[in-house]
């Protein structure tokens, strides 16, 4: 790998947060209801060795927060400007402020999540590693915005060495979004992602990597092998946790809790904030993050055409900074087919802006996972891939990007993605795919040999 970015950093004391314990992990009993798949299986849209499907599982059982139904998004267009205000402030103290009055210590709801599966061809026991990689993605982004950033990963020399690959998807975001339509609630709390990662993990992914074809609803695996992995991890997998920004923080609290579940960790521009040393540094943070809540509230989510959508979005600079290949995916897979009021043909998010909202209104998991980060075992690789953009907002002071790579130093490293911001798994897919390739390369080298498989010429 490259070497570091940022240089050793001290990390200066903060005042210090109780983290919250997790709520219990298990999903509904039986007998469910089963949703369908709400859009046509794909087919990966890279060339690979690799073949995709897609699988549903049902999420934790318990949540963190009472159930209110989602709003509506708010109308905006022919309101005055003080009513619109009026409206505006209504709904932020409605998904911001009133949180507190639907904190719970365990709401009972079934919902989904989904997750899409690249599983490499002609896996036997004498070629599998039982390398896994768990991709999760940011806030407002379905599963399939990996895709970019495996088309240059697995075309690698290190594909050679990965066995399944699983991008994740939260309940409220994707093709899991449509399936719980009716059933998110306006109260999100982060924690309840990271349980739900925990709960495929333990409950739902196959014990074995392989070519086989598994079934679209993950069949849950037995109550011993549930309690030997709580105990004691995977017998057969080694599992590679990738996660981006809101992904990026879920996953590492996850990890936090059942360290044993994981062997590699890398954290793209995690949502992992110090906890803030004085109120001018808290009022800005809440301020950018207040900023894109209100934004999601108005973005638009209904067009013609799936052209429409493209043209539109190449005229907004947010989009224009994308690679052109995840904004083709983005089309692709986070819209969806439908009809407008009155029949017409229309197309719209899956994930509508007012999801991100309820996802942004959450400020405290952010905060927790910090204060555990530097008790991550030592034996689980820390990589960190952050934006190397001069202007790049960072999570809190000025500098506490660097800081943050050093709170848990050793076995960790980082690279800054040149000409990247927050959003680097869009904006620099190809440069995240090939950091991926060459820390798999140098922290999962020992393969070759167990396996006697071929090693790379680099």
């Amino acid at each position: 790998m490259k070497p570091n970015s940022y240089p050793p950093t001290p990390v200066e004391a903060w005042k210090a947060v109780d983290p919250r314990p997790l709520l219990p992990i298990y999903p509904p009993s039986e007998p469910l209801e089963r949703p369908t798949l709400p859009t046509k299986q794909r087919t990966p849209s890279f060339e690979a060795p690799y073949t995709l499907s897609t699988h549903i599982i049902p999420a934790c059982y318990l949540r963190k927060g009472r159930f209110l139904p989602v709003p509506q998004s708010p109308p905006t267009n022919g309101v005055p400007k003080d009513e619109k205000a009026r409206i505006m402030q209504q709904y932020y103290f409605d998904l911001r402020v009133a949180r507190g009055a639907m904190l719970t210590d365990g709401y009972p709801k079934v919902l989904w999540n989904c997750l899409n599966r690249y599983a490499r061809k002609g896996l036997n026991q004498s070629n599998k590693t039982g390398l896994t990689l768990f991709f999760a993605h940011a806030n407002g982004f379905p599963k399939e915005i990996w895709e970019p950033t495996l088309a240059a990963l697995l075309s690698s020399q290190a594909s050679i060495l990965i066995d399944e690959v699983w991008c994740w998807e939260s309940i409220q975001h994707g093709d899991a979004a449509l399936i719980n339509r009716k059933s998110i609630s306006r109260y999100f709390d982060w924690s309840d992602n990271s349980r739900d990662m925990i709960n495929f993990w333990t409950n739902f992914l196959p014990s074995e990597t392989s070519s086989r074809v598994l079934p679209l609803h993950l069949p849950r695996v037995s109550e011993q092998e549930t309690k030997r992995r709580l105990e004691v991890g995977f017998q057969s997998r080694k599992l590679m946790i990738v996660g981006h920004s809101y992904g990026g923080c879920t996953s590492t609290l996850a990890t936090e809790n059942y360290p044993h579940l994981v062997d590699s960790l890398v954290l793209i521009d995690p949502v992992i904030a110090k906890p803030y040393a004085s109120e001018e540094i808290f009022q800005m943070s809440e301020a950018k993050t207040d900023g894109l809540l209100m934004g999601s509230l108005t973005r638009r989510d209904t067009w013609k055409s799936r052209e429409e959508v493209l043209t539109s979005y190449l005229r907004n600079p947010f989009f224009q900074a994308w690679h052109p290949d995840v904004l083709k995916i983005y089309i692709e897979a986070g819209i969806y087919d439908t009809t407008d009021a009155e029949g017409n043909p229309v197309v719209k998010l899956k994930m509508p802006g007012i999801y991100e909202s309820i996802v942004f209104a959450e400020r405290t998991v952010s905060h927790e996972t910090w204060q555990n980060l530097s008790n991550i075992p030592e034996r689980i690789p820390l990589r960190w891939i952050v934006p190397g953009r001069s202007d790049a907002d960072e999570f809190g002071r000025p500098g506490a990007t660097g800081e943050r790579c050093w709170i848990r130093p050793k076995n960790a490293s980082n690279i800054r993605i040149a000409g990247a911001g927050h959003l680097i798994a869009q904006e620099r897919p190809v440069e995240v795919g090939e950091d991926l390739r060459d820390f798999i390369l140098e922290v999962y080298s020992d393969l070759y040999s167990q396996k006697s498989l071929p090693r790379p010429s680099l």
